[in-house]
């Protein structure tokens, strides 16, 4: 088969692991019989300085046209007055939510998962990570606060901004089936987040969810307010399955999930659509400080190069190679600077850690 892929190196260390992930792709298609055809497409910074807007039409086009994205970072640092000194729809990650808008990519799939080699970086106590944990946030990515009217105005003398948290019982509908969808094919087990003791759009939340949960009788509901959540996470990680949650909610669960994986340069993440097209992307930024240094650990963006395989083309042997691969290399004491915690270890900088694992693609 021939997969046409929407490519995006982005900024920063965006095209260092970008192009690691292609590396183990065309490693699996050679082993498995696929050929993954690349078509570079700018977003972000770069498409600023190319053409003057974080994402054009034409890139948009060429994006929705492929079976996939594979995106690895946009942004720079907030101080680069290049990037940041202009209105917020012409900044870098702009173009990541006007992508996610136009493609209609509605549910994000981030899976924190914590391998056994990685113990020792993970910053919470044995007792608390046990026998390690393996969840899956599925965060609603275009609704809610980040895509509500926003305004700033000058009221009675009073600089007041103003940001609207607005949500449908269908948004969030769909979202709620991707979870149980997603929690039928593991543990069969939904934790919802919300905040339904304040928030009239988390109690509209709560009464879809459970509506929806009606139609998987084998999987276990039960609701979790947000800020519990975040506390539960690094208390017993080990309880959660599916954590079903909205926009902001997500986001900032998800970055305290990939922390406790050891780095947040393991964590992968698919954002799809009703169907299976999907954009896979890490879940870290840019980190500009580090660009060009071969120091980026590529295994989150290789990872969602996995995801890729599995979701957008039902490659379920192909994936599973690329996990394997990743697992034996960390089984064989490489690392990267970031989960560099233990003894006996090989340090390796991204692009050796690439060829690792399309090397161990079997």
């Amino acid at each position: 088969m021939n997969y046409h892929i929407a490519v995006i190196p982005g900024d920063g260390i965006g095209p260092e692991i970008v192009r690691e992930a292609c590396k183990v792709m065309d490693r699996a298609g050679q082993v498995f019989g696929h050929q993954f055809t690349y078509t570079e497409v700018l977003m972000g910074g770069c498409s600023i300085d190319a053409h003057g807007v974080p994402l054009t039409e034409e890139a948009l086009e060429t994006a929705r046209k492929s079976d996939s994205v594979l995106l690895g970072a946009v942004g720079g640092n907030v101080g680069n007055s290049r990037w940041y000194d202009v209105a917020p729809n012409l900044r870098p990650e702009a173009g990541l939510l006007a992508m996610r808008k136009g493609l209609n990519l509605f549910a994000n799939i981030r899976p924190a998962y914590l391998y056994p080699e990685l113990a020792d970086a993970c910053p919470l106590k044995r007792e608390v990570a046990g026998d390690g944990f393996d969840m899956v946030i599925m965060r609603e990515l275009t609704g809610g606060l980040y895509f509500g009217k926003r305004h700033t105005e000058e009221v009675d003398g009073v600089l007041t901004a103003v940001d609207t948290l607005t949500y449908n019982e269908n948004e969030i509908r769909r979202i709620a089936v991707k979870a149980f969808d997603t929690a039928m094919k593991r543990r069969k087990k939904v934790i919802s987040v919300d905040k339904a003791n304040v928030l009239d759009s988390s109690r509209l939340w709560r009464k879809v969810v459970e509506e929806v949960a009606k139609d998987y009788p084998e999987v276990s509901l039960s609701h979790m307010l947000v800020d519990n959540c975040a506390m539960q996470l690094v208390m017993n990680p080990g309880q959660f399955d599916v954590i079903l949650t909205e926009n902001m909610f997500g986001d900032i669960l998800s970055d305290e999930a990939s922390m406790i994986t050891g780095s947040i340069g393991m964590l992968s993440s698919a954002s799809m659509n009703e169907g299976k097209f999907g954009l896979y992307e890490p879940s870290h930024g840019s980190a500009p400080d580090i660009a060009g240094k071969d120091l980026a650990n590529p295994i989150a963006t290789i990872l969602s190069s996995a995801m890729m395989l599995r979701y957008s083309f039902d490659l379920e042997k192909e994936a599973d190679a690329v996990e394997n691969a990743v697992k034996q290399v960390l089984a064989e004491g490489y690392r990267t600077a970031d989960i560099m915690v233990g003894d006996g270890l090989k340090e390796v900088g991204c692009t050796q850690m690439g060829t690792l694992i399309a090397d161990r693609i079997r």
